[in-house]
């Protein structure tokens, strides 16, 4: 049995379910182990272009078996809406092939209100949040103020579970905020509604991951956002609200004595950021402006243009370390195609000296960029499908990235499409 785990090594919008899709072939479970639906996985392949948000991205694969951790903030509302998205598309979305932890807390309907009152209050000190209420709910979870998807099989457990926290949360709303309360009548609608559509998907798969182990599937564990955006490891306070390390797979799938045998750590070949926080290698003006267009770099959830900027050496080698990456899936390759030079951010300057290693957060704001500029192919790569068919620039633009990460890069990504890929042997 193998298992293997896909991760970002950015701050997040690498492709992760780009590769999730093609490598599930090889796999028969795909598990989200952590985050919501904050982010957007944008996969494109015969059935057509789809952005995730919480479905696992192997859903697309026939006979692939897709989980929902207990480590995913499980919003029943949007989980619905992207399940019948889907389905209208041709995409088979049963209780056979999507099972939902028992153990996954539910995202409540204040969460997303709070979160945006919170931005709101921030005013130009905003975190810049999507507005899908995952800070909200990591909070009340570590506070051990959530329902629990299995609840919803006890109902009377669960409306007297569900007052006491309303009650809770309503001080919040009205007393710190000035918000209107939530009732149980609200409550109640969003159960019968949102809840009782997901409940069929709900079961123990904890157990179901331990005997798919024993009977050797393989599975692959599927993260959300980047290294850069771990909760512990990231930028901090500009980070998720979760963790996005391998490290955690096993915790946050329910599977906890999980090996992870390879971790397959996705980099695009230039950098992008949605968000706040420093972000010491971003471009401006005319520059930013044709490689955000050419690379169509657009939030998939919020629609937000991301910031952009050149392959970022120093962050990229801190990402592979604490994810503990060990091959590298390059996408994106194909979008550099148009220029004649090709700037890489190699180190950063920090109080006059020049620095390798990823700075503490506090430090990110004074970093200055190193730019090194690398010769462009300047011609369409998009359909090459061995790494002899690449120009030698960019085989030499490839192979620097390799050895600034200290990482063999497998996967050569040089366009969307599940076929678009060169794999190094």
């Amino acid at each position: 049995m193998a298992n293997c785990a896909i991760v970002g090594i950015n701050w997040g919008d690498e492709g992760k379910g780009r590769m999730v899709d093609l490598l599930t072939e090889d796999y028969d479970i795909v598990v989200r182990f952590q985050g919501g639906g904050n982010a957007g996985h944008t996969v494109v392949n015969e059935k057509g272009k789809f952005a995730l948000h919480l479905l696992p991205s192997g859903i697309f694969r026939d006979g692939v078996i897709n989980i929902l951790g207990n480590g995913v903030a499980l919003d029943p509302e949007n989980l619905w809406t992207e399940i019948q998205t889907v389905t209208e598309k041709g995409v088979a979305v049963t209780p056979e092939n999507l099972k939902i932890s028992e153990r996954a807390s539910l995202l409540l309907p204040w969460h997303r209100q709070l979160d945006g009152l919170e931005e709101a209050r921030l005013a130009d000190k905003k975190f810049g949040s999507t507005g899908q209420g995952i800070a909200p709910f990591y909070s009340d979870k570590y506070q051990k103020k959530t329902i629990l998807a299995g609840e919803l099989f006890y109902p009377e457990e669960l409306k007297r579970h569900l007052a006491d926290i309303c009650e809770w949360k309503n001080l919040t709303l009205t007393k710190v905020y000035g918000a209107e309360p939530v009732t149980m009548e609200m409550l109640d609608e969003w159960l019968a509604d949102a809840c009782e559509k997901i409940k069929p998907y709900v079961c123990d798969t904890s157990l179901f991951l331990k005997e798919a182990s024993k009977e050797g599937k393989n599975i692959l564990f599927e993260a959300q956002l980047g290294s850069l955006r771990d909760l512990d490891f990231g930028i901090h306070p500009f980070t998720t609200s979760s963790n996005t390390l391998a490290a955690y797979a096993p915790v946050g799938s329910g599977f906890p004595a999980a090996k992870i045998d390879s971790v397959v750590g996705v980099v695009k070949a230039y950098s992008t950021c949605v968000g706040e926080g420093a972000f010491v290698c971003e471009m401006f003006g005319e520059e930013a402006d044709a490689l955000r267009e050419a690379g169509a770099e657009y939030g998939a959830k919020t629609g937000r243009p991301r910031r952009v900027g050149p392959f970022d050496a120093v962050a990229t080698r801190y990402g592979v370390e604490v994810q503990g990456a060990t091959e590298i899936a390059l996408t994106k390759l194909d979008i550099l195609s148009y220029m004649e030079k090709i700037p890489v951010c190699t180190h950063y300057e920090i109080g006059g000296k020049i620095c390798d290693r990823f700075p503490f957060p506090v430090l990110l704001n004074e970093a200055k960029p190193v730019i090194e500029y690398f010769d462009g192919w300047h011609c369409d790569i998009s359909g090459c499908r061995t790494w002899e068919e690449l120009p030698e620039t960019a085989k030499a633009y490839v192979e620097y990235i390799e050895q600034a990460a200290g990482c063999r890069i497998t996967y050569v990504s040089v366009g969307p499409e599940r076929g678009s890929i060169i794999i190094r042997k």
